[in-house]
């Protein structure tokens, strides 16, 4: 049986390296795998799975000003039939990793991973089967006993504005609101974050993976 596959990333020429090591796979002792297609945005993916069905698609978590793997994951998972989704990223903060997983994601992968440890994903994700590094896997569990708290978009914008140093004139220019709303947003945030500074909340958004 051959698993098919269709590589998600706005990067060619990591497209163009994946593509490679999968169709490298010629061990006939296991399931082949064979890419169909690839794509660069979330909603290229989305239009492609759709018309192809592959079995599995191996999705980058950053894809540019679009859709990013998480949104794309969950649309993804919408389908009918519904590919199983593992994200390649190079990026491995909490927040990330649990988005993707709550998203449905079957896997969540690290680019610095051996060739055949992806290749071993897409079976196991295939098969339907959970695809997590054990250090990940430990995280996953604890992030789900202790969940990071949510915040709202707009609250997520103020911390990144907050993050690059601005005042709360300058947050309120940005965002076209009040003074008023940016401090009512930030007395949320501090709330959520259960802290009591400007520089702790960035603090911990940064370590928790929010911004």
């Amino acid at each position: 049986m051959t698993i098919t596959v269709l590589l998600v990333d706005d990067h060619p020429v990591v497209r163009s390296g994946l593509r490679a090591v999968l169709e490298g796979e010629t061990s006939s002792e296991h399931d082949g795998v064979r890419v169909i297609g690839e794509a660069a945005t979330g909603e290229e993916a989305i239009t492609l799975a759709a018309h192809l069905r592959p079995d599995v698609v191996l999705c980058d978590l950053r894809l540019g000003a679009g859709m990013d793997g998480i949104r794309t994951t969950t649309a993804l998972r919408a389908l009918i039939p519904a590919p199983a989704v593992v994200i390649l990223t190079t990026f491995d903060r909490d927040a990330e990793i649990l988005g993707a997983i709550e998203a449905g994601a079957a896997g969540y992968l690290l680019k610095d991973v051996a060739p055949d440890a992806i290749i071993d994903g897409i079976r196991r994700a295939a098969a339907g089967d959970t695809v997590l590094a054990p250090d990940l896997a430990s995280r996953v569990l604890k992030g789900m006993r202790n969940p990071l708290p949510r915040l709202t978009d707009r609250e997520i914008e103020v911390l990144r504005l907050l993050a690059q140093g601005a005042a709360n004139k300058e947050i309120a220019r940005a965002l076209f609101v009040t003074e008023a709303t940016v401090k009512s947003h930030l007395a949320h945030i501090f709330t959520k974050l259960d802290v009591d500074s400007r520089s702790r909340a960035v603090h911990i958004a940064r370590e928790t993976g929010l911004i």
